[in-house]
């Protein structure tokens, strides 16, 4: 991932350093865990863990000459070690130490998410019990539906994170497995204890069965983990992109002093944080299409993942990162316009109430189909000649015949609409 898109504590997890790391210290455990078996001299252990050590530089310069980056690693740690690194990555193959470390980075890189996700729910759920009350209009196709409040639009968001916070804890436990079982998976050349002292060392979990490789159907639950979030995360861009637009205007991400909206024109002030948020979903969404590409492989294995792992699973995780940290700051410092949304509400002149009335009607006795027609034409006039839909009601004769003059205003409550906001929220945990 670019500079731009990358925070320091994600993108520390997949720097060269933190890889090298990694790989040094499953191997460095490995070796424990076979001169606990008698198999590695002790001497020869103090010695790996006195000496053990890599020159990024070094690596990179051998690997030109060997074309393997863990031949190149594991030579480089010999010229620190000496005649004891013999025992070092003993019965091993490249994939067990690829593999296990890089479960070891992933579950690292989960936790920050994790962390990241709680923070958003929080942010979100904040401000839904501030608005909670607060009505705005309710769209379905894009045209004025019914009531809702700003509060219930942010409860249903907070429901759906929670949602994200279950899929991400069990991604996480799912890529949290690791391998040290050899050439094709056998244990051929090691005791299965080598594979179990490493991964409790590391916070994972020995893979039940392995070929040469860790199954990648675990990648890709964790990177369609992602990107299942990051497709939450554009859904609540998008909506906040839309209720800022200029006709509309009933949110408006902070525009900070010194801020400039756009090169030719002073006036902009545009919503590019929610759509850089929903721009950078797309990659998620294309990088968890390449993550389910790698769980078919020839055999015990190919490297056909490998390449493209270098690439998805760091910039996966860092995308993501970026986009909640981003979000998080939208939705602390979002600007919320009630008068607007009120404006909005009254836009129609009251055609936001024609399923009360239709209900109002079929209640007093009149056939849906009947009810329908009389609640329609009422609203067409409304619609096509602007006049208010209320006076349009009580000039009906039909409708005052059926419900009574003096009751129609019942009909035309705002706050029914809301009056069960409160079962809502304590539904999705808020109350």
């Amino acid at each position: 991932m670019i500079a731009r898109y990358t925070l320091p504590e994600m993108g520390a997890v997949w720097t060269d350093q933190a890889k090298f790391d990694a790989w040094l210290k499953v191997e460095i455990l490995a070796c424990e865990a076979q001169e606990k078996l008698g198999i590695i001299p002790a001497d020869a252990l103090r010695e790996i863990q006195q000496k053990a050590a890599f020159d990024i530089k070094r690596v990179l310069e051998i690997e030109e000459t060997t074309h393997h980056d863990v031949i190149a690693f594991l030579t480089n740690i010999a010229e620190y070690v000496g005649p004891a690194s013999r025992f070092i990555h003993l019965g091993m193959t490249s994939s067990d130490l690829l593999d296990t470390s890089t479960a070891y980075l992933m579950r690292k890189a989960g936790l920050i998410l994790q962390e990241k996700l709680a923070k958003l729910k929080s942010a979100v759920g904040r401000r839904a019990i501030e608005h909670k009350m607060t009505p705005c209009i309710g769209r379905s196709h894009g045209i004025h539906a019914e009531v809702t409040s700003f509060g219930i639009k942010l409860a249903v968001w907070y429901d759906e994170i929670t949602r994200s916070e279950k899929r991400l804890a069990k991604a996480i436990d799912t890529i949290s497995v690791g391998q040290i079982s050899g050439a094709v998976g056998t244990f051929a050349h090691l005791d299965p204890f080598v594979e179990e002292y490493v991964c409790e060392k590391l916070d994972l979990q020995p893979a039940p069965a392995s070929t040469q490789i860790i199954q990648r159907d675990r990648y890709a639950e964790f990177l369609n983990t992602l990107a299942l979030i990051g497709s939450s995360l554009d859904k609540f861009a998008t909506e906040l992109r839309n209720l800022q637009r200029t006709e509309i205007l009933e949110v408006e991400e902070f525009f900070s002093k010194g801020q400039k909206g756009s090169s030719a024109m002073p006036h902009k002030r545009n919503p590019i944080t929610c759509e850089r948020v929903a721009g950078m979903a797309r990659i998620l969404r294309g990088n968890a299409l390449a993550g389910m590409e790698n769980v078919a492989l020839w055999h015990e294995r190919d490297i056909t993942h490998s390449s493209v792992e270098r690439v998805i699973i760091p910039d996966s995780t860092i995308a993501l990162d970026y986009m909640l940290h981003k979000f998080i700051n939208v939705v602390d410092k979002l600007l919320v316009y009630p008068e607007n949304m009120m404006k909005n509400i009254e836009k129609t002149n009251g055609l936001v109430f024609s399923q009360q009335l239709l209900l109002a009607l079929a209640k007093n006795g009149i056939t849906r189909e009947n009810a329908y027609t009389m609640v329609q034409r009422n609203a067409m006039m409304a619609w096509e000649e602007g006049q208010d839909f209320q006076d349009s009601v009580k000039n009906d004769k039909e409708i005052v015949a059926a419900l009574g003059e003096k009751t129609i205003a019942r009909f035309f409550d705002l706050d029914k609409n809301l009056r069960h906001a409160t079962t809502i929220f304590k539904r999705v945990g808020l109350e």
